[in-house]
């Protein structure tokens, strides 16, 4: 294999108005970074761009495994890297837009997403408003200001490990055990999946319910925020925004009882000691804003995954992880639904959600990428 090139990239998501993310004015004139890994010999016929909403992608295993087997590979960062608090969904697409258009600048004849994680639903959403702009409001009602030309559409997207969808995550992490929000120890012992005595296995009765007790307190803070949003914008010199938390987001019958959802993961989270991140002071969805809960937490959210893959037209490449212990089979039958006869999908077996210390899976991976990609461009 080819030893691939690295090339440090920054991109100003608005064209010459961009300043450094230190300025204070990343938001109003981002400028985002990036990693291009390149073969040597480019032929410059396809190069792949992995993204996530939050997550620093520069250093993804992906990089060099695909640039060696001569597929270009860029991993971009978002305005919002490290920064789940303010993220606006519709933002990110036009970052990740920057990004694809600077591929074509440098000559890139196709380019082909990668999502992985959290980042499935970012491609999908993408695709989707690039193949049909709809996304003129966010779901706080303000315009979002973006254009046909901020997004110009891939070719195929590849999606990893890939989450359904930052709204679908917290509706099914969500604890419901949760009395009163400002209070993160006040708990309802019918629900409280955590609690000492719980037990280890749920029915499927009691699993049914509990994901309806998720939604209704979803729906209680959604309606809260919806309500403080008309409440600050009644006084238009006022203040239009405020911060809040929102506590135990991670609650889930799958991290405790294995044969919910089954497949081949070990019990717990990602993450560590399923309790313990569920309590933890920083966690999925815990800092927000009340424009960002609506972006990704909420119903009203634009960026569900499938949802948006069922508008797109574009070849489709799923990677199932086996034994992935945070997306599972029911999360890929949602994918396969979605994109139909234009989705692909390969088992890594036992391929964990990071694929972490699992070198062989990542060679395997890769791989099908690279055959999927040539079978693209071909």
């Amino acid at each position: 294999m080819m030893a691939p090139q690295r090339q440090l990239i920054s991109i100003d998501v608005n064209a010459g108005v961009a300043m450094e993310s230190q300025s204070g004015l990343q938001n109003l004139r981002p400028r985002i970074y990036g990693a291009l890994a390149v073969p040597q010999n480019d032929s410059k016929r396809v190069a792949t761009l992995v993204m996530h909403p939050t997550s620093n992608f520069m250093g993804h295993y992906l990089l060099d495994a695909l640039a060696s087997r001569g597929v270009a590979c860029l991993a971009l960062n978002s305005r919002y890297v490290g920064n789940d608090a303010l993220l606006l969904m519709e933002q990110v697409i036009k970052d990740l837009g920057a990004g694809v258009k600077w591929l074509r600048q440098q000559g890139y004849k196709q380019v082909v997403l990668i999502g992985n994680s959290g980042g499935a639903a970012l491609m999908s959403f993408y695709q989707a408003q690039a193949e049909s702009l709809t996304a003129v409001e966010y779901p706080d009602g303000l315009p979002t200001h973006l254009a046909a030309d901020d997004l110009p559409p891939a070719d195929g997207l590849i999606f990893s490990a890939a989450h359904a969808g930052r709204s679908r995550l917290l509706a099914q992490w969500l604890d419901p055990s949760v009395l009163d929000e400002s209070d993160p120890l006040a708990a309802d012992p019918l629900w409280d999946i955590y609690a000492e005595g719980a037990g280890a296995t749920f029915t499927p009765e009691y699993v049914t319910e509990f994901r309806k007790a998720q939604l209704r307190r979803r729906d209680r803070i959604q309606d809260w925020v919806l309500y403080r949003l008309r409440l600050l914008r009644a006084n238009p010199d006022g203040p239009q925004d405020q911060t809040f938390l929102v506590y135990r987001t991670h609650a889930d019958p799958r991290f405790i009882d294995l044969s919910v959802d089954a497949n081949d993961r070990a019990l717990g989270s990602i993450w560590g000691d399923a309790k313990t991140v569920n309590y933890a002071a920083n966690a999925m969805g815990r800092f927000n804003t009340l424009r960002s809960w609506l972006s990704q937490w909420s119903s009203l959210s634009q960026a569900d995954g499938p949802d948006n893959l069922a508008r797109t037209s574009v070849p489709t490449l799923l990677m199932v992880h086996t034994a992935d212990a945070s997306t599972f089979p029911s999360t890929a039958q949602e994918w396969q639904a979605a994109g139909e006869n234009r989705l692909t999908s390969i088992k890594v077996k036992g391929g964990t959600h990071y694929l972490f210390n699992q070198p062989e899976l990542v060679t395997f991976s890769a791989d099908a990428f690279k055959d999927w990609v040539d079978r693209l461009r071909s």
